[in-house]
């Protein structure tokens, strides 16, 4: 029996940019001046892991970069350009959370975030306030598909893995929960949240 759900937040209850969807880097270069591959050429592939792990600070690991690829650009500038245009929430998914809560099982997201855009979504967007947890890699340890990750969250909830169900946009995600003995579903946003959570609970 299913009692807790673990929602994805990225690519399933958080969809792009506000306005259309698209990646929040899409106009970077034309707003800031930043050409997007170069910022996940010399940010994100070498740093992003033990950012979002936790190990090291998002600010004081793009502080240098920025000041290379875009010295004119304030990191406070890039971070509230990126959240504001990584924050497109899919209402429909947060209607049937709730619907799930009012049914008694536990809704919890479970995402790979560093500490800042954690903040940003449980508080700014008040992601906090539609769930009943928020679990995420930076604070845990551990990033999704790491075991590890899935064993801190069994713990917190006090639950066996198989009453836990991943709904998650990536495969290597789902496959991880599923060799942890979770239930574990790829989201596809033509479904509808309950009758995910029905069907793997057969």
């Amino acid at each position: 029996m299913i009692r807790a759900v673990l929602v994805d937040v990225d690519g399933v209850l958080v969809t792009g940019r506000p306005t259309d969807g698209l990646h929040w880097s899409h106009d970077l270069e034309r707003d800031l001046g930043i050409a997007a591959e170069l910022l996940q050429r010399r940010f994100f592939a070498p740093h992003w892991t033990d950012i979002v792990t936790g190990r090291v600070g998002l600010r004081e690991t793009l502080a240098p970069v920025l000041a290379e690829i875009a010295p004119a650009v304030s990191i406070e500038a890039l971070l509230d350009y990126w959240f504001a245009h990584d924050a497109r929430l899919e209402e429909p998914l947060l209607q049937d959370i709730a619907a799930l809560r009012r049914d008694g099982l536990i809704v919890a997201l479970a995402s790979n975030q560093e500490h800042l855009r954690a903040r940003h979504l449980s508080e700014r967007l008040g992601l906090a306030g539609h769930v009943d947890h928020f679990y995420y890699s930076a604070a845990i340890g551990a990033r999704k598909p790491d075991s590890a990750f899935y064993r801190h969250v069994e713990q917190v909830l006090g639950e066996p893995p198989e009453a836990l169900l991943l709904i998650d946009d990536t495969i290597e995600n789902v496959s991880a929960a599923q060799r942890a003995g979770w239930r574990a579903v790829q989201w596809t946003a033509s479904r509808r949240l309950g009758d995910i959570v029905a069907e793997a609970g057969e």
